[in-house]
């Protein structure tokens, strides 16, 4: 199974495979024609507290990415998100932050989603 991580405002294409937008607020500028999205699964985005707490000084991100994680070995989207690499050769997370490609909560979530020993009781 392949967790890719993709910008919601690039442009869709073939090799996405099956599209997750990961973000808890839809993203500004992008219709859902637009999106081609195959589901938006809120629940395993930041919380708001933590995405807050974030965005007020992004140069926490590692520490944001540890209570990130921290979040997501609770959360039962994890589950469903692996549930559907199961199926689906190739998943592609979206999100619509401006960060950095490897320095955002979609590539956080894929690490923790690919990592064998992250979020399975």
């Amino acid at each position: 199974m392949t967790f890719a991580v993709k910008r919601v405002h690039e442009e869709p294409s073939p090799e996405d495979g099956f599209r997750v937008l990961v973000d808890r607020l839809w993203p500004r500028g992008v219709s859902r024609q637009r999106a081609r999205l195959d589901l938006w699964l809120k629940e395993v985005a930041p919380s708001t507290d933590l995405r807050t707490w974030f965005h007020a000084e992004p140069g926490r991100f590692d520490e944001f990415a540890a209570r990130y994680e921290a979040e997501l070995s609770d959360n039962p989207a994890v589950d469903e998100l692996r549930e559907i690499g199961a199926r689906h050769p190739v998943v592609t997370l979206l999100y619509a932050a401006r960060a950095a490609p490897d320095r955002n909560h979609a590539a956080v979530l894929a690490r923790f989603l690919l990592a064998p020993d992250h979020g399975r009781g």
